[in-house]
């Protein structure tokens, strides 16, 4: 492996593959690398299912950021010829005076996006397989949902490579130097020469550039759970199980309803331990069961004695307040870092492509929110 190229993405997940599918309708000559392929099983995108919703509470950006992927989903779907989206709609559960459902349910009327307002009898009625004494009220987004999150990636990377997006799997050594970077070495005993680099590696930046990003990405560990529903039962899929969202609840649980069988899927949105994503063990943890096991029995009663039929660790890749970093690195004049998905990014991933690209092909205006300077060696989430 001894090319050039205009472009050499690093990292073959969401981000890095939307940008290099990009950069290459732009005309150019892309390189993509994945260490251990695209989607691959210890990558924050490589799960079965992602939500995409268009509610962020107050934080108009996202909003408009998922109004803007979904249709590229839509448009991906149909040029690889796959059912890449499913449009369950999403629930939100509100409680009370709740302000981030108050301002979500503001925002999204704002910007015309379909949502509904649910009274707790409602919700009842609606899905009387879910228990939830403590919740009043609700927004639904009918036109929201789930997408096949390695299923996508994958298919997009097939699609770049038709296109002429040059795949390799192969690791990228940390790049050394200043100034301009001319070449990056390949843990094949290649290199790859380019124009530019962008580096979206996820939970491996910190790995990459210890210290520079050691400190403000943090890895962590995060559990995800599949349920066996009872046989023959229906009450566990679409349309009579949307994408839903228990935010007012301490650990923050999520759930996806059961797409083509793989089960019921529930997780806690909560940091989990730090974690090394190349080292780490992908086995679930006692304490975690246990408290699947709690929040089945209280909100989803025909669930509470139900077969665990898959379990899964993957991993966040943290920012200290949850928005994406996507700036120059400040030692080299053609090097560029994406990441900071921090959870929620999966559904933004042609979003980030398009805003890197146009950052890099037209220095469109940056997003203060996404520069290295704003970030901190702190943990204080508020992007959820």
């Amino acid at each position: 492996m001894n090319k050039t190229y205009d472009f050499a993405v690093i990292g073959a997940g969401v981000f890095g593959a939307w940008t290099a599918h990009y950069l290459q309708r732009s005309g150019a000559r892309v390189a993509l690398l994945d260490a251990h392929g695209a989607a691959s099983s210890r990558a924050s995108s490589g799960g079965e299912t992602r939500v995409i919703r268009m509610g962020y509470g107050p934080d108009e950006l996202y909003t408009r950021w998922s109004m803007e992927s979904l249709p590229e989903w839509g448009e991906l779907s149909r040029s690889v010829g796959a059912k890449l989206f499913h449009q369950t709609g999403v629930l939100w559960l509100g409680q009370g005076a709740d302000p981030y459902t108050t301002a979500l349910w503001d925002v999204l009327n704002k910007h015309g996006v379909a949502c509904e307002k649910l009274t707790a009898g409602d919700i009842k009625k609606r899905y009387p397989q879910m228990t939830f004494p403590e919740i009043t009220w609700g927004v639904l987004e009918p036109e929201s949902g789930l997408l096949m999150a390695r299923k996508s990636v994958q298919l997009l990377v097939q699609h770049a490579r038709k296109s002429g997006v040059d795949f390799f799997e192969a690791a990228a050594a940390a790049p050394g130097g200043s100034g301009k970077l001319k070449e990056i070495a390949t843990s094949d005993g290649g290199k790859i020469s380019a124009g530019t680099f962008i580096f979206a590696c996820g939970p491996w930046l910190p790995r990459l550039f210890p210290d520079l990003l050691g400190d403000l990405i943090f890895p962590t560990r995060q559990e995800v759970f599949f349920i066996g529903p009872p046989p023959g039962s229906a009450d566990f899929r679409p349309p009579r199980m949307p994408v839903w969202l228990h935010h007012t609840h301490a650990e923050r649980p999520y759930a996806l309803p059961d797409i083509e069988n793989r089960g019921f899927k529930l997780a806690f949105d909560r940091h989990g331990d730090d974690f090394d994503p190349e080292t780490g063990s992908r086995t679930v943890s006692a304490a975690s069961l246990e408290l699947l096991r709690s929040y089945l029995k209280a909100h989803l009663p025909a669930l509470a004695g139900a077969p665990i039929v898959e379990t899964r660790v993957c991993q966040y890749e943290n920012t200290w307040n949850g928005d994406f970093l996507i700036d120059l690195h400040p030692g080299f004049d053609n090097v560029w870092i994406a990441g900071g998905g921090s959870g929620h990014g999966f559904k933004h991933g042609p979003a980030v492509g398009k805003y890197l690209a146009a950052r890099i092909l037209n220095n469109a205006p940056a997003e203060p929110r996404f520069a290295l300077a704003g970030k901190q060696p702190v943990r204080a989430r508020s992007i959820y």
